[in-house]
């Protein structure tokens, strides 16, 4: 699926100067975090502006016609990183750049403060907010030779136990080689920018989010021999699912898209033909945003 046709403003500082125009926006809301003073003060923005919006709320997008995302110039994430993975997922497949508004707790990827959005997006139309490109993982289950499924996520993509914790059994290849055999409570295929999300909790590293890579996280492996890989995103990956297990197993893409597996699928994970393109904070970049949400304070606390 197709939406939108503008492509993102480069992000070199000689194109960074040259005003957008906005005529249509789609806002995609979470009401657990979005009050009805916020959304009321989103609609009066825009309307001050003379900006069309297209809105939905988390949860019921994919109801919202095909026809209303047409000619869309910008998205607006009003949630937290949750909100800004639906709405990446929605719009895959277009180059329309997305300003995340944190509405949630931590935010990683949604760095824009509630108080600073508009601001922002006063900058973005003006030009002189650059635009950060981020590459989406892609899986693919095969069954007996078949695709059963493919699904495309920002941040990460997770095969575990399904229901109570228990050890799978997986067997990993890169590049056409065996590498290991994870005996694991799971393992996440994690994007740059999902890195700081589950791959990081299991103990994976901080990525930046514009690398071109992939982080390969087994969770609480039974040998601490098996460690988190960094792997190009050309790298073709593959996961085994042996076929002596003790659970069932499910693939889970940005925790929302699940899928049960059976012993002997195969799992591809690629770089998907998609980006996802979000808006900068004028005002923090990455590694500002690592020392204020992970509370590095350089320096012992007493």
């Amino acid at each position: 699926m197709t939406i939108g046709t503008g492509k993102p403003a480069e992000t070199g500082a000689g194109n960074e100067s040259r005003p957008r125009t906005v005529r249509r926006v789609f806002v995609l809301l979470n009401r657990a975090r979005a009050s009805d003073r916020i959304i009321a003060e989103v609609r009066e923005f825009f309307q001050r502006r003379h900006v069309e919006v297209v809105e939905a709320e988390v949860g019921g997008s994919a109801a919202v016609p095909v026809a209303q995302l047409d000619r869309i110039d910008l998205a607006v994430s009003l949630g937290g990183d949750g909100t800004l993975l639906g709405c990446a997922r929605l719009l895959a497949g277009s180059d329309i750049p997305i300003l995340p508004v944190n509405l949630g707790t931590v935010g990683f990827i949604t760095e824009i403060p509630v108080g600073e959005w508009q601001q922002a997006y006063d900058a973005y139309a003006a030009g002189s907010l650059g635009i950060s490109t981020r590459v989406m993982v892609r899986a693919e289950v095969l069954r007996s030779g078949n695709r059963v499924a493919r699904i495309d996520g920002l941040n990460d993509a997770v095969i575990a136990a399904h229901g109570r914790s228990k050890i799978v059994r997986l067997r990993v290849h890169l590049a056409g080689t065996w590498v290991a055999n994870y005996r694991a409570d799971g393992m996440v295929f994690a994007t740059p920018t999902g890195s700081t999300a589950y791959s990081m909790a299991a103990g994976g590293p901080i990525v930046h989010p514009e690398m071109d890579a992939f982080v390969i996280t087994p969770i609480c492996p039974f040998t601490l021999a098996n460690r988190p890989l960094l792997v190009p995103a050309a790298e073709p990956v593959r996961v085994e699912i042996e076929l002596n297990q003790r659970t069932e197993i499910t693939l889970a893409v940005d925790g929302v898209d699940v899928v049960g597996l059976q012993p002997g699928d195969q799992i591809d994970f690629s770089r998907s033909v998609h980006q996802t393109h979000i808006v900068r904070s004028g005002k923090r970049n990455f590694y500002q945003v690592l020392r204020s949400k992970l509370d590095w304070a350089g320096e012992p606390r007493a």
